[in-house]
């Protein structure tokens, strides 16, 4: 067989186990390992092997992992989430379907601290769905809107997954990060306007909450919004104005939410610790996922794979759009039952060459595929969101959420086409930097 064919094989090989449910990392590992040692021998594969596991987990830019999940994390902790679903509730929950739309709102504000998708699922799960089901709202709509919005958390900077593309491709994660305020919120008016939409067509799915006055909106907003909007100026602003790196950021980020934390004096000893063991537990799985990655992306390099399909995808007589729809239909498929940063890690080697011999930009490329990783987040069979709202929630089925995720999903489809269109909206504040 030649390279080529090994190459391939091994993708079916790893499709096969992964429909099985086999552990992502496990599989990247032995079927990359045991290719490279078939192309080349056993000792050179158990040295690369080695070598690359060691420089993923000694890594300076990945530093940022960890740094961004404790971040988060800190902010759940010392109850910061709460207070910024507390300021978007008063706001904005005496409208139709005003709960709901508060809760887009605030996964958006909680994503600005948060680079986790399923985090912000967990915490959200918590913080609003008690308050729309006292209001009586359709446990479909309610749960599903939970679980859309957190996609929201990896779109809006910082996130785990655009760190991760931007390591796996060479890109500047600080452009990124940018790159994603933009999409990040025509995406969280697109699942507002689907609500909206839902509850003015059947009004008993959810019903508008009570009055607040005023001045009790305005000292919920400078009681939990100040607080986001001062750490994210923190962070990004340092980033935009090149004051230091992403992985300073990170440090920036964690400081600034445990001294907001501190200052407020709600995070004890046990939230602390908590913060901590969780942070190494994540960013442990996060990184030895990315280890085995790069294990599997050495393999495949060396099968001449990718290069082929990048002059596959040239010479073809398709449109560069064409090909992009089937790129986005195979993360469609795909992530109903990868999750997102198993598959981001298993595709970008495959269709990063492949966009680049197009002519995409690589920043717009990569908040392509992030909002098509979010698709995957709420489609079953996985849709790892649906599952993190069903085990928080512990009352509604996970095919009622599942039924309630489709016109999220649309919003979606909706959001992918504009940036499609306009590319320029996802451009905008990275050719600042220029």
């Amino acid at each position: 067989m030649s390279p080529e064919q090994i190459g391939i094989l091994s993708i079916v090989i790893i499709l096969i186990l992964l429909f099985l449910r086999m552990p992502v990392a496990f599989v990247m590992l032995v079927v990359g390992m045991s290719g490279y040692a078939y192309l080349t021998t056993p000792k050179a594969m158990l040295s690369i092997s080695a070598q690359t596991m060691y420089n993923t987990f000694a890594s300076y830019p990945l530093i940022v992992v960890p740094l961004f999940i404790w971040m988060g994390l800190i902010a759940f902790y010392s109850g910061l989430s709460s207070r910024i679903y507390d300021a978007t509730y008063k706001v904005m929950g005496s409208m139709p379907a005003g709960l709901a739309l508060a809760t887009i709102g605030a996964c958006t504000a909680f994503g600005a601290i948060c680079g986790s998708t399923t985090a912000t699922a967990a915490t959200m799960s918590a913080v609003a769905l008690p308050e729309m089901k006292r209001y009586e709202y359709s446990h479909s709509l309610a749960t599903a809107t939970v679980a859309a919005a957190a996609i929201l958390g990896v779109m809006i900077p910082p996130s785990v997954i655009f760190i991760l593309y931007g390591i796996s491709t060479g890109e500047s994660i600080a452009k990124l990060f940018l790159a994603g305020i933009l999409p990040g919120i025509l995406l969280m008016f697109l699942f507002m306007l689907v609500t909206y939409i839902q509850a003015k067509r059947n009004p008993a799915l959810a019903p508008a909450g009570p009055k607040v006055p005023w001045g009790e909106k305005l000292t919920a907003v400078l009681s939990g919004g100040v607080e986001v909007i001062i750490i994210f100026i923190a962070v990004m602003g340092g980033l935009f104005w090149g004051l230091f790196t992403p992985t300073e950021a990170g440090a920036i980020g964690a400081f600034s939410t445990l001294v907001v934390a501190l200052v407020r004096r709600q995070l004890n000893w046990r939230g602390f610790v908590s913060s901590l063991t969780d942070t190494v537990r994540i960013a442990s799985m996060i990184l030895f996922l990315t280890g085995t990655a790069y294990i599997y992306g050495r393999f495949l390099a060396i099968t001449g794979v990718p290069a082929a399909l990048a002059n596959l995808a040239t010479e073809a007589a398709l449109p560069p759009v064409v090909v992009l729809v089937l790129i986005l239909v195979v993360y469609l498929i795909l992530g109903c039952f990868i999750d997102a940063l198993a598959l981001i890690l298993l595709t970008v080697p495959i269709f990063y060459p492949v966009a680049m011999a197009l002519g995409f930009d690589s920043v717009w490329f990569g908040v392509i595929i992030v909002l098509a990783l979010g698709m995957g987040c709420i489609t079953p069979p996985v849709g790892a969101n649906v599952y993190v709202v069903a085990g928080v929630d512990r009352e509604t089925p996970v095919m009622t959420i599942f039924k309630g995720v489709w016109p999220f999903l649309f919003a979606i489809f909706v959001c992918i086409a504009i940036l499609i269109i306009f590319p320029g909206i996802a451009l905008f504040i990275p050719n600042l930097l220029r």
